[in-house]
């Protein structure tokens, strides 16, 4: 299912001088010493393995001992631009441990290793190319999820934060049976909510590797979270079906535990619940979103085809004669926003007139 819903390859666009200056404007875009080039001058490489010997797709490469000296210096230096103040002063408190590469999907990225030799305490940031799509999409899961995304943009390399949680193909094969009755159901109602924000956000590809499953420990029970951590596949493909979860294969088990945890009258509350919470961010958002927007009604983020197609699809759906007139996908998702937004303004609105009508 997932091969044919999905283009075969998508490119990578350049970031247009607006969204450059954008991306300035909001501390974005930072000078920093090394490029997404600078490490591909890797000498060689090992396959890296889990724990069950299994085969993850990324290798660690290994550098010169003069590259390794400068590479070393300026990961560190990325570090800390990322996590701190930019200064040099905790360079002595930090060890790179490793640096892996993926040549599985589009971005190729590198994963940096950094701990901190005082307390063996580590984390990861990673190296890629940039690509305007994928801004858009980190931009947007800021502003329209629940939850901050830290990245950085200088010229053709794009650094992003880690996203910690468990993978969802590990969790739903490894973690999901063993869940109780109740911590399902809460999964179930936490994937229609995800569903559901991808579709209105226009965010693609959403396969069980490229989310992952947060638990929290709330009290004397877990609550789980899920989170996107490929943005990769914003705003490009024509197929409706791409922007929602529920249809790719690997997540299979997680749509029938809705089927079977979660009545219609639930998965349509759930629904509306997270509609809202979109309009609510993007009202909160104010003139950034706005901005990002307009930016993005002018950008080449997506092919004529794609853009045709999917807002026929998305016309199908709402009924919105407005979606016929797209020329670019930015404009495709501006008016996907608009529809979410004025849709619970128009609820809001009634709710108030009928309370004042009841006073």
């Amino acid at each position: 299912m997932s091969e044919k819903l999905m283009s075969k390859k998508k490119p990578a666009f350049p970031v247009s001088k607006r969204l450059d200056a954008y991306l300035a404007h909001y501390s974005r875009k930072t000078e920093i010493p090394i490029f997404y080039d600078d490490l591909l001058r890797f000498s060689g490489s090992v396959a890296v393995y889990d724990a069950d010997d299994n085969d993850t797709l990324w290798v660690r490469v290994y550098y010169s001992e003069y590259d390794r000296m400068e590479i070393d210096s300026s990961l560190k230096k990325v570090y800390s631009i990322l996590h701190s103040d930019g200064s040099d002063s905790i360079f002595p408190f930090l060890n790179v441990d490793a640096v892996d590469f993926c040549t599985f999907g589009n971005s190729k990225p590198f994963r940096i290793r950094v701990r901190n030799v005082l307390n063996d305490n580590f984390t990861y940031f990673y190296v890629k190319k940039t690509d305007a799509s994928r801004i858009y999409g980190l931009e947007l899961e800021h502003m329209l999820s629940p939850y901050n995304l830290n990245f950085l943009v200088y010229k053709d390399t794009l650094i992003e934060e880690h996203i910690s949680g468990i993978p969802g193909d590990v969790f739903i094969k490894e973690f999901l049976p063993k869940c109780t009755e109740s911590e399902k159901s809460q999964l179930a109602k936490e994937f229609v909510k995800f569903n559901e924000r991808c579709m209105i956000r226009l965010l693609g590809d959403m396969r069980s590797y490229n989310y992952v499953i947060v638990p929290t420990h709330d009290f004397d029970h877990v609550v789980y979270r899920i989170r996107a951590i490929d943005f990769d596949q914003q705003c490009y493909e024509g197929k409706l079906k791409v922007y929602r979860p529920q249809f790719f294969k690997e997540n299979y088990l997680m749509v029938m535990l809705v089927k079977e945890k979660l009545q219609r009258n639930s998965v349509d509350q759930y629904k509306i619940e997270e509609r809202s919470i979109v309009a609510k961010r993007i009202l909160s958002s104010g003139n950034r979103i706005k901005r990002l927007i307009s930016i993005s009604k002018s950008d080449k983020i997506s092919i004529p085809e794609n853009i045709e197609a999917l807002s026929q699809h998305i016309h199908d759906l709402t009924g919105d004669i407005a979606f016929k007139d797209c020329k670019s996908m930015g404009e495709v998702l501006s008016l996907a926003l608009d529809f979410v937004k004025r849709n619970y303004e128009d609820v809001s609105m009634k709710q108030i007139l009928e309370n004042k009508i009841k006073i």
